[in-house]
């Protein structure tokens, strides 16, 4: 490691500033109320591109149903999709299940405690390993996300042009992350620094006059940074096609109320195997047939949908087939590994219970995070 050229007193300074503050100031947040190397690890992984509120929520409700890592091993990949299900980035979900079931087959049900070792583990990347590392079994490892590196630049007057993304310059940020650290507290020190790019070295309006490193900053939060990329625009329709059917019962028969749905094919690219409202085959829809119009934003894509209300005998006629479909009870369509732009629909229109929206307006913080 190239020798970080701060004096001492000023690394020391800067530590005990943070961890002061840090103290204080953290957010109490339910993956920070224990050092459980699962619920942790669960945590850093929804935590990847995805806002905390969101995560908040659905954290707790993911550890309820999966509370241990062999529970999620032995679950179905449908039922961790499910309860993923808003989360958005579903490849996530499904490489956090295949790294349980492979810690359950070769490593004796027990997460892995150093961040090497954590990296051979299906899906986790360095930001994912250390992160587990370092706040579960206290490796002295530097994390460094998108909050973590903002700090950096700021802290060390780096500008952020064009080629902020860099192999040299992410290099010189991982230098100074490690040259920073608090060897006595690395868990702690690492989330000071993220918590710190969370919550006041913001991207925009930096809250300088409360930061507990102004006095040592060398920007306090004015350097130059790239534009962010434009968002792009598509417009596409989906089918509400629902029936009601009658099912016999023991003394009389009910009326069972269904919805169409699509599963994706399990060569799409983009979330495969997930549950969808059926395709409209023009994206054009009568101001009469429209049921609702929504915007959902996939990465950098912003989709204007339309949702139209389509009888049963006319969905082949204006829908476009493109996976398997079937006539789902909205009973259980709830649990069903929907998409997120499914579940907003059919949650807006008041066909299951409220449920949390997908993270549509999420910031990508954590960098361990896939599409798909």
């Amino acid at each position: 490691m190239a020798r970080l050229e701060w004096e001492t007193g000023k690394i020391v300074r800067l530590r005990r500033m943070l961890m002061a503050w840090y103290e204080r100031s953290h957010r109490d947040l339910p993956w920070r109320r224990n050092r459980d190397p699962y619920a942790i690890w669960v945590s850093e992984v929804m935590l990847q591109q995805t806002r905390v509120a969101v995560v908040e929520e659905r954290f707790t409700a993911f550890l309820e149903r999966f509370p241990t890592l062999d529970a999620l091993a032995r679950a179905p990949e449908q039922e961790v999709l499910a309860l993923w299900s808003g989360l958005g980035y579903y490849r996530r979900a499904r490489m956090l299940h295949k790294a349980a079931q492979f810690v359950v087959a070769n490593c004796a049900g027990m997460l892995p405690q150093s961040s090497a070792e954590l990296r051979l583990l299906p899906g986790i990347g360095a930001y994912t390993a250390a992160a587990v590392a370092s706040i579960a079994f206290g490796e002295c490892v530097a994390v460094v996300d998108g909050n973590v590196e903002r700090v950096l630049y700021r802290l060390a007057g780096w500008e952020t042009g064009v080629r902020a993304g860099s192999a040299a310059l992410k290099r010189k940020v991982g230098e100074l992350a490690t040259g920073l650290m608090d060897t006595e507290r690395p868990g702690d020190f690492n989330q000071a620094l993220m918590e710190l790019g969370a919550t006041v070295c913001l991207p925009r309006n930096p809250l300088c006059l409360v930061c507990p490193l102004s006095t040592d900053c060398y920007t306090r939060g004015e350097h130059r940074r790239p534009p962010r990329p434009p968002m792009l625009s598509r417009e596409v329709a989906h089918a509400l096609a629902l029936r009601t059917r009658r099912e016999a019962g023991r003394g009389r028969a009910r009326s069972v109320r269904e919805v169409l749905l699509e599963q994706r094919p399990a060569s799409a690219g983009v979330m495969p195997g997930m549950w969808e409202l059926p395709l409209l085959r023009e994206a054009a829809v009568p101001d009469k047939q429209l049921r609702m119009a929504v915007r959902h934003a996939i990465m950098q894509v912003n989709y204007y949908v339309r949702i139209r209300t389509v009888r049963e005998n006319d969905v082949e006629a204006l829908t476009v087939a493109a996976g398997a479909r079937r006539w789902v009870p909205l009973t259980e369509a709830g649990a069903m590994a929907l998409t997120g732009l499914a579940r907003k629909v059919l949650t807006r229109a008041r066909l299951l219970p409220l449920a949390a929206m997908d993270p549509a307006e999420s910031v990508a913080q954590k960098p361990d995070g896939n599409a798909g």
